[in-house]
């Protein structure tokens, strides 16, 4: 079986990831895989699947188009006429489709290819941008134009930012008329959540299945380490918050709010900061920027007391999966996705979002003896074999 992965990246960060963790499977069963890609660098040891759709020209053009006119997605016409030109010569026996927006493909011309030659296609949505007009979450500001059609964007200044025009009730348009009417597409999202979701939207003539992502249980495992020592958190209760990028939609004021609250016997510590936002976050938080080393990540989420999400919409929550596999249970808000990774013995969910409330229940959830063994075990559920050897399944299925 022939697959070929299009994704924005191709082995790093979230998405990437899953792309060649995908392909590792395809190749361990003796199937093979290519990953079409269209920014930012490879790992080495994937240059030999990857194909590169266009260039850092392409990229930077379709972005500004995009901050001008509001039509991320319909651009970079060039590049993508050379991506279905390597899609011919590949001859793949399905597509997969990932994150098909990050200024570097024309998901017309696509649309249409895929239409015109009547492949196979699995469709993986890791956010909400396919089926609305402008934005790629919508969760946070309770806006539900998506349903039956955009307009007046409340989102217009957020990724993928538009600067001066209004083109969400065009996008939803164009978005319908381009996915709806593929004969064998199925979609796939990382949670029930989403699933749900989709189904609600104009995706929703297709079928909808929820494969959780995964994780790597022999990288994120309980793992020891100097951390504390290092930052001189020996008597702290440490509550950690990941992401790969920190907004007010993942909560980081609230950190901030809340690190006034805890007392000094916690310590908040977050990963992911930007610089410029390390330098600004007050004292009482210990402020960490990304790291790529999943080990450093591994043994930071393992020193902690309780990794906490504080985030408004996930469509998964993998920081919360990957802190339940390295012994640590977590915490979430009731909302969209995250509650689905909660069970009886890894943590909590919570419905108040006062931050006093927060503040109490952190508290409450420290002096619990969650055990470590009942975390990592709830965590193998989304080890990476088993979830994506469910992709493997669904492509022989389809092609069948």
């Amino acid at each position: 079986m022939k697959v070929l992965q299009i994704n924005s990246v191709c082995g790093i960060r979230s998405t990437g990831r899953i792309c060649t963790d995908i392909a590792d499977v395809l190749r361990e069963n003796g199937d093979e895989c290519k990953v079409a890609y269209g920014r930012e660098s490879v790992p080495k040891q994937y240059e030999d699947i990857a194909f590169r759709i266009g260039n850092d020209n392409d990229v930077k053009l379709h972005a500004l188009a995009s901050r001008a006119f509001d039509t991320a997605g319909f651009h970079s016409k060039r590049a993508t006429r050379s991506l279905l030109k390597y899609i011919d010569e590949f001859s793949p026996d399905i597509i997969h489709l990932h994150n098909i927006h990050g200024y570097y493909l024309n998901v017309e011309l696509l649309f249409d290819y895929l239409k015109e030659r009547n492949l196979p296609v699995v469709w993986t949505l890791h956010d909400c941008w396919s089926f609305t007009g402008h934005c790629s979450h919508y969760a946070s500001v309770g806006c539900e134009k998506w349903k039956s059609g955009c307009y007046s964007c409340p989102q217009k200044g957020e990724y993928p930012a538009s600067l001066f025009l209004d083109g969400s009730k065009r996008n939803y348009e164009r978005k319908k008329s381009a996915f709806c009417g593929i004969k064998n597409l199925t979609v796939v999202t990382p949670s029930e959540w989403l699933a749900e979701e989709t189904r609600k939207s104009f995706l929703g003539e297709y079928r909808v299945v929820a494969i959780p992502n995964g994780i790597d249980t022999e990288v994120f495992k309980p793992t020891e380490s100097d951390f504390r020592e290092r930052y001189g958190l020996e008597n702290k209760k440490i509550i950690l918050g990941v992401a790969t990028a920190w907004s007010e939609k993942k909560g980081l004021s609230k950190f901030i709010k809340l690190a006034d609250l805890l007392g000094d016997d916690y310590k908040i510590v977050l990963v992911g900061l930007a610089e410029e936002q390390r330098v600004d976050i007050p004292k009482e938080i210990l402020g960490l920027t990304r790291t790529n080393s999943a080990k450093e990540l591994a043994e930071i989420y393992s020193a902690a007391d309780l990794c906490v999400s504080l985030s408004e919409e996930e469509t998964m929550g993998l920081t919360v999966v990957e802190a339940n596999a390295c012994g640590t249970p977590s915490m979430v808000f009731n909302k969209t996705a995250l509650p689905e990774l909660i069970g009886d013995k890894n943590g909590a969910v919570v419905n108040r979002t006062d931050m006093h409330d927060v503040c109490d229940e952190i508290k409450g959830l420290c002096s619990e003896s969650f055990s470590h063994e009942d975390c990592v075990d709830h965590a193998a559920c989304y080890e990476k074999q088993k979830m994506y050897q469910k992709y493997i399944d669904l492509y022989k299925e389809i092609v069948k």
